[in-house]
């Protein structure tokens, strides 16, 4: 039951992750660098970033999952708020540093970790919900 909780949270933050960046597509491509095609569409068309994508989410969910057991965090709101505190403060920060030493703009630091931010909350909600 659990493995099946820990998916429902991965999954979650997955499509989290697809109607956030869907909504924030031309601002993305624009400060990201990556090459696309004259529809917009990036042009490496590999399935390996959505597969990995969900592959970590799976590893993070998992290791909240080990977390919140260890901490005692089990309702719906614990998990949304330490959740959102672990993607606030450890993975936004961590964010900003990688950003930082390569150049990168300032927008696609704020997208993404708006993203990180978002989908550990959602992680933790359904996390904590158990």
């Amino acid at each position: 039951m659990i493995l099946i909780i820990i998916l429902a949270a991965a999954t979650l933050a997955w499509v989290a992750g697809s109607l956030w960046y869907m909504s924030l597509a031309r601002p993305w491509t624009r400060v990201s660098g990556i090459k696309v095609d004259n529809t917009g569409a990036p042009e490496n068309k590999s399935p390996l970033p959505y597969l990995m994508s969900g592959l970590c989410l799976f590893v993070v969910a998992s290791l909240m999952h080990y977390i919140f057991a260890r901490a005692g965090i089990d309702t719906l709101g614990a998990g949304l708020l330490h959740g959102a505190m672990i993607g606030a403060g450890f993975v936004v920060p961590w964010t900003v540093l990688h950003n930082t030493y390569v150049q990168r703009p300032f927008l696609l630091t704020l997208i993404d970790g708006g993203y990180a931010v978002l989908a550990c909350a959602l992680m933790g909600t359904v996390l904590g919900a158990l």
